[in-house]
């Protein structure tokens, strides 16, 4: 039996080891898949945050360059003014301002014509502009020019290309997977790629147009030659004369040498009109001839902690003006965290954080979405230009789970279930098998002791009737009752071996018919009389009247002489020695009980007492012998009957066994 216990332990940790590696490393692959998805998804939000970054850029690159001045020139249109969009200051929230700083230093905004005159409700937005021009003033100097893109540029610049940097990024998954972290929201990975390339561009204007670039000085001296002075109207255009406006064009878009030569034959008249006439269609065709403008793309300079100037820089004959737009950072920061975070399912377990990079305060940014303690997870970008002052970071400190970890659970539940029941049935099995063997070995050692004794004494005493002992007949009858006592013996021990043998095999026949249960008892006690008396017991029958019903009377006398005998051998040295037989209906049985005075069965084998050759292990038992068949037997008999047997020790002294038989 050691041996057994150490081969089941010996292969149940043979098992156990690489069923533990494999689902260490399943874990540890699942834990690597979670978060490969948690990187997946937070990298979709990064991307979406850059494709609305990207659009803004989008919608700024597409502006006419004469939007930055209060006035512009709608299209392609010569000779027309209007306010440009720009002027009635509903912007986003997270814009300050429009703002183009000139070459001189100076500033314009499309919030008012007229530096000199600002109204009172827009002075304060107007000297926050300000403010941020004086700034920039200071800084632009240290800004390395985008115009001249160098070949490493170049080189970089495909190299994202190739590697696909700045092609769109996946789309996300579908189903449970992707709700876990993100919502379904309009895709905006057309512009994600749009950000970050260098790329300068030429662009035709009109002469309208670059005069609505140039800075107030450029244009102070045709401003106080315009009776109207359409640049100082505070809030709305006047619309000129004809004759005037034909002035303007003249002195907007003429070449200077042409004005000069035009004015000096007007006031000498030296000049023939034809010629005058020439000049003017001259004129004409060369205002309509388009400029070209080089334009950069925006780039970035950080104001302050709240502020950032995103601008590009437009060159007009040999001018380098910047225009652009104010950021406010907080906002802005707001704004991509409201419409990409917070009302995401990634905010209920990360973190999210943007800072501004190359600030002196370092500290400074803003957190959103939930406290993490622990980090298990981060993921970080600084996005491309011009957004490249922006990085955006999210921790977590939990993952969700992935759907597979739930069947895993289960699959390795079940497995070291049926691994743990196997081995658990395998050391029952066994272990029944070799108490079976040991019981039966044990048999064999009591059957051939039961046997030995019997035959010893026969042997004996036939050898003693025929040498002639018995001196009289009295004697011959003692030696004969010996004879014929432990026949009988050998004979039950015998008989009970082959009905153990036949109940095994389900070759016993049972005689199944109705019955009396008085009769049974008569028979009972006119066959154990004698050997009541001979042992001093006394037997009390307390039946009651019961109609008769099916069982095997054979049988069942068997069975209840049994009962009796075994109360008789291990009850010979009690002080009392009384047997009682009596009967009881109970929920459609009838218990028929067989009570003594014997000393009872030790607790914990009453359990055991009716499995197959089982003897109590004690001094009584070793003291009486006995193969361990008889309460077997009982059993047997009684379950094949359709009853039930049980075995219970009386309150004061001895034991009770109760057999149930169906009344019907």
């Amino acid at each position: 039996m050691k041996r057994l216990k150490f081969l089941i332990a010996f292969f149940c940790l043979a098992v156990s080891l690489p069923l533990a590696y494999v689902v260490y490393q399943t874990y540890m692959g699942l834990g690597q898949e979670e978060k490969a998805q948690m990187r997946f998804f937070a990298e979709a939000m990064f991307d979406q945050m850059e494709a609305d970054l990207a659009l803004l850029i989008q919608k700024e690159e597409s502006r006419e360059v004469d939007e930055y001045g209060y006035f512009s020139v709608p299209g392609d249109l010569v000779g027309e003014q209007s306010v440009s969009s720009l002027a009635d200051g509903s912007y986003d929230p997270y814009i300050y301002g429009y703002l183009q700083n000139n070459p001189d230093g100076s500033f314009q905004t499309p919030l008012i014509a007229d530096m000199g005159r600002v109204p009172d409700n827009l002075k304060e937005k107007v000297d926050g502009i300000r403010e941020v021009n004086n700034l920039f003033n200071e800084k632009k100097l240290t800004i390395h020019s985008s115009f001249a893109r160098s070949s490493k540029d170049k080189s970089v610049e495909q190299d994202r290309i190739e590697t696909g940097q700045d092609a769109a990024p996946p789309s996300r998954s579908k189903g449970s997977l992707s709700e876990r972290y993100l919502k379904s929201a309009p895709s905006k990975t057309e512009a994600a790629g749009y950000l970050g390339k260098k790329q300068q561009r030429v662009e035709e204007i009109t002469r309208e147009q670059a005069f609505n670039i140039a800075s107030e000085k450029e244009v102070s001296s045709i401003d106080r030659q315009r009776g109207d002075s359409m640049r100082s109207a505070p809030s709305a255009l006047q619309a000129p004369t004809e004759t005037e406006r034909m002035q303007d064009k003249r002195r907007r878009d003429y070449d200077v040498d042409k004005l000069d030569l035009l004015d000096s034959a007007d006031m000498t008249g030296s000049m023939p009109q034809a010629d005058i006439e020439a000049l003017e269609q001259k004129a004409v065709i060369e205002q309509k001839k388009p400029l070209q403008v080089e334009v950069a793309p925006f780039q970035s300079v950080i104001i302050d902690d709240e502020k950032v100037y995103i601008f590009r820089r437009i060159s007009m004959d040999g001018q380098l003006y910047r225009q652009g737009f104010i950021i406010l950072v907080e906002p802005l920061m707001k704004h991509l965290a409201a419409h990409y975070f917070t009302d995401q399912p990634l905010s209920d377990f990360s973190a999210l954080a943007m800072a501004v990079e190359g600030l002196e305060d370092e500290g400074g940014g803003f957190k959103f979405g939930a406290s993490v303690e622990t980090i298990r997870f981060s993921a970080s970008r600084q996005f491309l230009e011009p957004f490249d002052f922006l990085s955006v970071s999210l921790t977590a400190d939990k993952i969700p789970v992935s759907g597979a970890r739930g069947s895993l659970n289960l699959a390795i539940f079940f497995l070291s279930l049926l691994i743990l029941s196997g081995l658990f049935v395998i050391y029952r099995s066994v272990n029944s098998i070799v108490a079976m063997s040991e019981k039966r070995s044990e048999f064999v050692s009591s059957i051939t002791h039961e046997l030995k004794t019997p035959l010893t004494n026969i042997r004996m005493y036939i050898e003693m009737l025929e040498q002639g002992v018995a001196s009289s007949p009295e004697k011959e009858q003692d030696y004969l009752a010996v004879l014929t006592r432990e026949s009988g013996r050998l004979s039950i021990l015998i008989n009970n071996v082959l009905e153990l043998a036949k109940l095994e095999k389900k070759t016993r026949q049972f005689n199944m018919q109705k019955n009396s249960i008085s009769s049974v008892f008569s028979e009972i006690a006119s066959t154990m009389e004698q050997n009541l008396k001979q042992e001093g017991f006394s037997l009390d029958i307390e039946a009651i009247s019961v109609e008769d019903f099916v069982f095997d009377r054979e049988v069942l006398i068997q069975v209840l002489m049994n009962l009796i005998e075994n109360s008789m051998k291990f009850g010979r040295d009690s002080e009392v020695k009384r047997i009682t037989l009596w009967t009881e209906i109970r929920n459609g049985f009838v218990d028929i009980t067989v009570s003594d005075t014997g000393p009872g069965i030790p607790r914990k084998e009453l359990s055991k007492v009716f499995d197959d050759f089982y003897r109590v292990d004690n001094s009584l038992s070793k003291a009486t012998g006995g193969t361990g068949l008889g309460l077997a037997l009982v059993k047997k008999f009684v379950t094949a009957m359709g009853g039930r047997v049980l075995a219970a020790n009386n309150e004061e002294r001895g034991c009770a066994i109760t057999i149930s038989l169906p009344l019907t």
